[in-house]
């Protein structure tokens, strides 16, 4: 079909098509997961090394994103050209390290160039390749097939679905390392102290809550109204409840002030213990910021008592406090 016939819903169409083929050849990836995925992680979890990701022209592409993933999820990892690795880059590779090779093909030359090095080195080498049956997957200690039935460039040459299906490949096998490691959101906050992300497990509730006099407390029998004046004076919306022992039984917030004032004709003689929210949502001072703001998101609130180990509150975090720090 000539260009000038092309009209928008044929390129819809297209692009439809291309997202099928791609997901199709990712979906049909789960079929080819076995033991290799387990010795793969086994392999690299006993390796004091690094892993040494490396691929040619588009592979190479899925390399580096491959690597950089693992890196940011506690498996230190490192991109190798290959067109470079027989100019001195191979120095990079160690007794101690673990290869992974990416090859649709399985017989680009620059990786073939590397396996005398990996084999001297008695290196292990993990190989992503469409054709198990080529020299890359012959010679590799353990193999994924990552081949697709067909490429979604109407051509059948611009690697598609085949380089979509390697990066998947590596990104499942980033992701079992990260759960095999009991890889935290603390640590990943080591490898990425920017962003919202690494500023809330950078923060501590505690960093971050109000506390001390500022804190809207009030016994859980006083009036109703009382409460009301003290959600006004502290401009936090809200007043936390706590008994004779000072542990925390409810919380009223400017949200239970309406509904109150809805379900009731006349508030002068409530008291709080009556109308208030029972069992509130807390969260330790010691729970990383984004702990709590996760709380807020689920149960849509904008701030949640802080307790200590016995239920005393000792502060408010509020969802003002986490947009300030630029957790939210």
């Amino acid at each position: 079909m000539s260009a000038a016939k092309l009209n928008l819903n044929t390129l819809n169409d297209l692009a439809k098509s291309v997202f099928d083929i791609e997901a199709e050849s990712i979906l049909k990836l789960k079929e080819k997961i076995n033991e290799n995925l387990n010795q793969a992680i086994e392999i690299i979890m006993k390796s004091s090394g690094r892993v040494i990701v490396s691929g040619m022209g588009k592979s190479g592409h899925i390399g580096r994103k491959i690597a950089a993933t693992l890196s940011s999820t506690g498996t230190p990892a490192y991109f190798l050209h290959p067109a470079e690795s027989t100019h001195g880059d191979s120095g990079i590779i160690t007794r101690q390290d673990v290869v992974i090779a990416i090859s649709n093909s399985g017989e680009t030359l620059e990786l073939l160039n590397l396996l005398p090095l990996i084999k001297r080195f008695e290196v292990p080498l993990i190989a992503f390749v469409g054709n198990l049956n080529s020299t890359l997957g012959k010679r590799a200690d353990i193999v994924f097939d990552v081949s697709v039935e067909k490429e979604a460039c109407p051509l059948g040459k611009a690697p598609t679905a085949s380089t979509t299906a390697a990066l998947a490949m590596g990104d499942a096998l980033a992701v079992c390392l990260l759960k095999r490691r009991g890889f935290s959101a603390e640590d990943f906050l080591l490898f990425h102290p920017s962003g919202s992300l690494g500023k809330g497990v950078l923060y501590t509730v505690g960093d971050l809550m109000i506390k001390d006099t500022d804190l809207p407390i009030a016994d859980e029998n006083i009036n109703f109204l009382n409460a009301v004046e003290i959600i006004s004076e502290k401009k936090l919306g809200c007043v936390l409840l706590v008994n004779s022992c000072g542990k925390l039984t409810g919380v009223i917030t400017d949200g239970d002030i309406r509904r109150i004032l809805m379900k009731h004709m006349n508030v002068d003689k409530l008291i709080t213990k009556d109308v208030m929210t029972k069992n509130p949502k807390t969260v330790s001072e010691q729970e990383i910021a984004v702990k709590a703001l996760a709380v807020m998101e689920k149960y849509s609130i904008t701030s949640i008592a802080v307790c200590d180990r016995y239920n005393n509150p000792i502060g408010i975090i509020h969802i003002h406090n986490l947009l300030k720090a630029g957790v939210a």
